[in-house]
Formats: structure tokens, sequence, C-alpha cells
């Protein structure tokens, strides 16, 4: 189903912004508050399926009454015919995975401002019950006034939402930034929010995901059982005192994170102020049920709402969507298998005559030792083991610093023991290999001491085949030896079939060729045959074959050339008819003729509509009115006979 260019009668059309995987944002125009708006159209298949309609809804009632800087405002939510769409604030800016993919890891300053700002928008959102569940880059805007904006609450849900709708799709987001506890298909709260935004800050300081796989399901599995390296281990600009507040947020235990959004910008806000923040280590997890609670647990949600932090220094802009991920219902299966098996170790210690004495262990000295081993022993103990990162001159590559209660402390059985692995003394910039092929990339980074992690193609039209277009982390940032650098080789550009495009409105021309890959030149003339704003016609024609990158051209309708109407005045029918088709109008000759005084005026235009000088368009009509000739009447005077009178003799 087409898009309307006018939605109820007020909401102008304009131009196509981005595409997500449940609707599409335009550019518009409110016409009666004469602003420019952002529109978002559920995609037509979704259109006549409730459940998608609910959600839709839910968006734009649930995001309308969150008032804040810091937030995309929600103006206006409707139903055209069987369009529903959701009319927003229009934010000119970037957004952050744009700054991101095109200038990589950000100043640690900065990336803790935009943190900042990210935060105190979700602090809003979760007092008023509300949880984001799909924080990632595309969703964060940087506007051109320094503002940050959170946006898309399309796949929100509210605490207390239905079950016909948390039906809908058990796993819902993006797997980059996945919590452990949505990975597994539980319920997602302001925590999960709190550790996505944890997976954000750190792609903003290192310049890349703390985890990333050949699929979404890999990535996902990551998030539940493996610990990411130290932001400072990768990037060694980012203060100590920052990369604890990133930590804290990735803790996979949500009640060892921040419990609020607003608890992680109170941290970060004091490292902007350049406070020491101390973050303590981790508690052994609590046991919970009812899909991430804790049992019994009162959630305490604050209703004030923060602030914003200080603007930023640089210049942003897009809207931008990235589609959702859902992940197979084998992850839910793995994390009871996980569960069952804790269960079974906990029974079986307890069945073997296990006490709360038998519990305490003392933590080995593992100094010196590699971290294969040390993590054996320690899992072998019944500890959890959490592996950090960071340089050293004293120790090997792999070698382990120290721990986390420190060796000799004494500990309970399941506590979670901190291993500080050494990643050695030197660190590595990253080579420039853009633009190299896979080999010549492959050597680059072997002979600066590093190694290549995955190799992954995707189709490009600027790069032949076989070429680096991405390498992460980006060039230039320092690295230990130890951590790969994954590298994206283009494909080549795809071959496609143009389609036909002429006879459409140039938004939807220029979507469906740009959906393809194509680039889109749009040329523009008058025509009288095609509507204002159609394609005329397009070059390459529709049918002929075009690579990914290509350009077509498109020539869109002006609709009819002005025209400026002549002075027809003093003209016959013929020779007013032969003014008027000279430059492209049409003569209508009205029926009634206007009497005149003057026999020069006589069949002669005496009036015309529209007047001189007025501006049509090539081919309207100008009726004009004839002159009649009416002689004026004739005055007639009569002589009388004179009257003779006859009197009559007296008798």
């Amino acid at each position: 189903m087409e898009t309307p260019s006018i939605l109820n009668d007020r909401y102008e059309i304009t131009s196509h912004i981005a595409r997500g995987g449940m609707a599409d944002v335009y550019e518009g125009r409110d016409t009666e508050l004469n602003r420019s708006v952002a529109i978002k159209v559920l995609h037509s298949q979704f259109s006549s399926d409730e459940a998608f309609v609910k959600r839709f809804r839910r968006e734009a009632q649930a995001a309308a009454n969150l008032t804040h800087p810091n937030i995309v405002g929600i103006y206006d939510w409707g139903q055209s015919g069987g369009t529903y769409f959701i009319v927003m604030e229009i934010v000119e800016g970037r957004s952050l995975r744009e700054v991101l993919k095109s200038e990589g890891a950000l100043l640690p300053r900065r990336a803790t401002e935009i943190a900042a700002e990210t935060a105190a928008a979700l602090s809003v959102a979760h007092a008023a019950g509300l949880v984001h569940r799909d924080v990632k880059p595309g969703n964060v805007l940087l506007a051109k006034d320094g503002t940050v904006k959170v946006t898309d609450f399309g796949i929100a849900r509210a605490w207390d939402d239905s079950q016909e709708l948390t039906r809908t799709g058990a796993v819902i987001g993006t797997a980059t930034y996945f919590s452990p506890e949505q990975a597994q298909g539980a319920t997602a709260d302001a925590r999960s929010d709190v550790y996505a935004l944890g997976v954000v800050l750190y792609e903003m300081l290192t310049g890349r995901p703390p985890f990333m796989g050949d699929s979404p399901m890999a990535v996902a599995f990551q998030h539940v059982s493996a610990e990411p390296p130290a932001p400072h281990s990768i990037n060694p600009d980012v203060p100590e005192s920052l990369n604890s507040v990133v930590m804290k947020a990735l803790r996979k235990d949500p009640n060892a994170r921040y419990q609020s959004a607003e608890e992680m910008r109170t941290d970060l806000l004091s490292v902007l102020q350049g406070d020491n923040v101390v973050v303590p280590p981790p508690v052994a997890p609590v046991p919970v049920a009812n899909g991430g609670e804790p049992e019994g647990a009162t959630r305490v949600m604050t209703t004030a709402v923060p602030p914003v932090t200080a603007p930023p220094d640089e210049i942003y802009r897009t809207i931008e969507e990235e589609p959702r991920s859902q992940l197979p219902f084998i992850l839910t299966a793995f994390a009871l298998l996980v569960t069952l098996g804790i269960l079974f170790f906990v029974m079986w210690n307890l069945a073997n005559g296990g006490d709360g004495d038998d519990d305490i262990l003392t933590v080995p000295d593992l100094t010196g030792q590699q971290f294969d081993s040390a993590r054996t022993i320690l899992e072998n103990e019944g500890f959890v083991v959490v592996a950090q990162f960071e340089t050293s001159n004293e120790f090997e590559q792999n070698e382990v610093i120290r721990t986390n209660p420190a060796a000799d402390a004494e500990v309970q059985v399941g506590d979670t023991i901190e291993v500080f692995v050494s990643t050695g003394d030197e660190r590595i910039a990253v080579p420039a290999v853009v633009g190299l092929t896979e080999s010549e990339a492959r050597q680059e980074i072997e002979d600066a001491g590093l190694t290549v992690g995955t190799v992954t193609e995707r189709p490009d039209a600027d790069f032949e085949s076989g070429v680096v277009i991405e390498s992460n982390p980006v060039a230039g940032v320092e690295i230990g030896s130890a951590v790969p650098v994954n590298l994206i080789v283009s494909s080549g550009p795809e071959e496609v079939e143009v389609p036909d495009v002429e006879g459409m409105t140039e938004r939807d021309a220029t979507a469906e060729l740009t959906n393809l890959g194509l680039r889109v030149t749009v040329n523009e003339e008058f025509s009288t045959e095609v509507t204002r704003g159609d394609v005329i016609r397009q070059d390459p024609e529709a049918g002929e074959t075009a690579f990914s990158g290509d350009v077509v051209l498109i020539v869109v309708s002006l609709g009819p050339a002005p025209v400026e109407v002549p002075d027809l005045s003093g003209l016959t029918e013929s020779e007013a008819a032969a003014a008027l088709a000279d430059i492209g109008l049409n003569l209508r000759v009205s029926n009634a003729t206007q009497p005149v005084a003057d026999p020069g005026q006589d069949g002669v235009v005496v009036n015309q509509v529209p007047g001189e000088g007025t501006t049509v368009d090539e081919g309207d009509t100008v009726t004009v009115t004839l002159g009649e000739f009416i002689p004026p009447p004739t005055t007639t005077t009569t002589t009388l006979p004179p009257t003779t009178s006859t009197t009559a003799p007296p008798p």
C-alpha cells in the first residue's frame, strides 16, 4: 500500500529519511502549525496485524508523555485510512551510529557527556514506568545545537505491559546491545537499559563494541557468558574512574550493576568534574525469579527529571534506524540448562554434608600464572571468574597480575573473583588498512605485531571485491598485542535490475532506487502531461542492469510552465485566439456580449479573465467578452396644425 502524501489533511510528507524494522520515517510539514516534523509510518504489512498496531499505538501514547530536552518529542498519533503514523520532533543533526562509523572512537570527555545526557533521558522514561529496550547508537541523535536526543521507543514496553504484547516477541532489540537477561529471553527492566548504555559508552571509548561475532546468536552468547576487556586496555586515554563506570554498567548480574540510569548518570557527572569514582567489586549473584527481578524485590524509581549536561563541542546530523534482531529460542534453552546445572551443583554439595563453614575457601595466590591455568583452578574451586585486562611492565602477556579479592582472602564458594591479566607493556597503533587487499592488510597488521581476528564480507559500491573497507578497532587506536583486529572486506558492488519508476512520485521513486543500493540524481522540467512531482522519464531505463552505487537520473515534472496573460483589449476573437495559442493558452468567448457606445469596440475584446499580467499555467483558459455597439435611440419632433375656434353668434 502506497503511503499517502497528505495524512489527515494536515501532515504533508516531503521526503524519505530512514527505514526501520516496523516503520518508515519521513520528513514532512504540519500545514496547520507550519513547522517541519518527522513522520513515522507503520509498514503496510503490519497495518492489518492488530498486535503490531497496538504496539505502535503504545509507542506513541507512552512516548508522548515523556517531556525532556534529551528526548525526541512526540506531537501527534493518528490513522489515515489503513495508514498508521506518529508525528515527531525532527532533529537536525547526525546519529551517534553515523559518527562512530565515520570518525571512530570519541574523546573520553565527549563520550562521557553523550552518555550522561542519554542517561538523563532514560531516567525520565524509567520514572514513567517505561523501558526503552533498544538503546543503541542509532537511537541517540546529536543535534546541531549540541543537544543529545534519545529516540525510538518503538519496542519499549511499560512494566505492566499486556500478555498479548509479551507473546508478540520474546526477544526484541539489537543483539550487539542486548543485556544478558534479554539474550536469555527474560523480562527487561531499567537495569537492562543501563547495560545497553554501558555497551554504547564502551563503543564510544574504544571504537568497537565489547562483543563481536559472525552472527547475532554468537554475540548474544558472549553477553551471557564472556567478559569484555576493560576499555582502558584498548584505549589507554580512558581514565580509571570512567573505566570503572563502564565495567559496572556491564556486569552480568542486574543486581551488581547500577540500579538506575540516574545512579549511573551521577557517576558520569562526577567523572566530568574530575572526581575519583570508586566502584566496589561485584557481590555474588542473588537468585532471581520472575524473569530477572530478585525474589520479593521492590523496584524504586525516582520521579525527578534530571537536567541536561553540558552541551558538546561538535556538530552532527541524521536520523537512522537499525533493523532489530530476533534471537532463536535455543538461547533460552541454553540458559535453562545452565541454571539447572548450577542448582544440581548446589544440591550435590548440600547432599554431601556441606555447611556454612565448608563453603568458606581461601583465594589461592595465582600471581605470575598463565590466565587459562588460573581460571581452571578457580572454577574447579567453585568460583565465578571475571577477567580484567591491563598493561604491565612486570608481567608477560597473559600472566596473572593480581586477583580481587586478593590472595589468602576468605570468600564463599560461588563468589566472583576478578583476575587481572597482563596484556604486556607494548601498546601498538592499529595500522591503516582500508583500501588494501585482504592479504596486504594481513601483512600490515602482522608486521605491526598484531593479529587478524574475524574477516567478513559486505557489498560495497566504492571498493572492488577483496579490498578492505573497514577495520575494528579503527586505524590509529593503540591496543595490546593480544587484541585482534577484525576486518570487513568488500564483495564488490551488487548487480541489480533497474526498476520502472516512471509515473511514481519523486519520493517513492527515490526510496525504491536507494533501497536497491542505487544513487539518485534528480532533474526537473515543465510538463503539461505529467502531474507535478511525478517522474517523467529515467536513465538507465527500466529493466537495464546496473550495479549498487550506480547513479540513476530521474526527471521530475514541475507541472505546466508559468505563463503571463497578455492584454487582449481591442483584438477580434480570431486575433485573441492566435495571441493566446502562441504562448500555450486557450481562448473562451463568453456567450454574453457587453454593450459599448463606441462603434470601434464592436466585435472586439472589451473584458478578459484573468486580467493582463496574471501568471497562469500553460494550457489554462482565458475567458473574454466581446463588445456590441448599440446606437443611441433617435428623438422625433411632431408639429401639430393650429387649432381653429368657431364662435356661434349670440341668439
